[in-house]
């Protein structure tokens, strides 16, 4: 059984929104598939999962080298145990959970190894407009780009908590919330509430400029 195939480009251009058709409810079946050796399976759990590992990554912040590496390696510690997983339909939090993992690990090692004050490498935040302006209907494509830029933009500069948990909700199709808890280490019945308070401050950051 082999890993997921490492995306060319920067990781902040793969989209949230799912390669393959996989439904949730099927994601137990397809991975006893993967089991048997389906070839099949193991790709429409690749491609309908790896939404939810990149909004992971993203929620983390890491360069583009380290994304592509938590990434590669989130699906080769799944390829390792995928005939020992206990609940397969609890997948996605089990992926969400071990990409957690592997960007906490590797944020410590920045940490240990780059020692600095330079708040161009304290500040992570990205400038570059999202890969989300890829989705926007073409008759109204310049104001609806703006919006969305304005709106990521904002969302850069509230708390790490909030900035998190938006970026993971984005992913298509939408985490359960087994899978936002096993992401973020947020009990599952915070989320909700959590959820509720970070977009009511999103929505009063956009209202003053007029991007609501």
């Amino acid at each position: 059984m082999r890993s997921g195939t490492l995306h060319s480009t920067a990781y902040h251009d793969v989209p949230y929104t799912r390669g393959g058709a996989v439904d949730r409810t099927q994601v137990g079946a397809l991975v006893q598939s993967a089991v048997d050796g389906d070839a099949a399976a193991w790709k429409a759990l690749v491609e309908g999962m790896s939404p939810l590992v990149w909004s992971v990554v993203r929620a983390h912040r890491l360069s583009d080298a380290d994304g592509h590496e938590v990434y590669q390696t989130v699906w080769f510690r799944f390829a390792q145990h995928l005939g020992r997983i206990r609940e397969p339909d609890k997948t996605g939090s089990w992926l969400a959970s071990t990409a957690r993992h592997e960007c906490l690990k590797v944020l410590r090692n920045l940490t240990r190894l780059t020692p600095t004050d330079d708040p161009r490498v304290l500040d992570r935040a990205s400038e570059d407009r999202t890969p989300e302006e890829s989705l926007i209907d073409s008759e109204d494509a310049a104001d609806r780009a703006e919006r969305v830029r304005r709106l990521w933009q904002e969302l850069e500069g509230m708390g790490e908590r909030c900035r998190q948990l938006l970026r993971v909700l984005v992913a298509s199709p939408p985490p359960s919330y087994g899978e936002i808890s096993a992401a973020l280490g947020i009990a599952v019945g915070s989320i909700g509430p959590l959820r509720q308070r970070c977009l009511r401050r999103l929505r009063a950051r956009m209202d003053p400029r007029g991007a609501a």
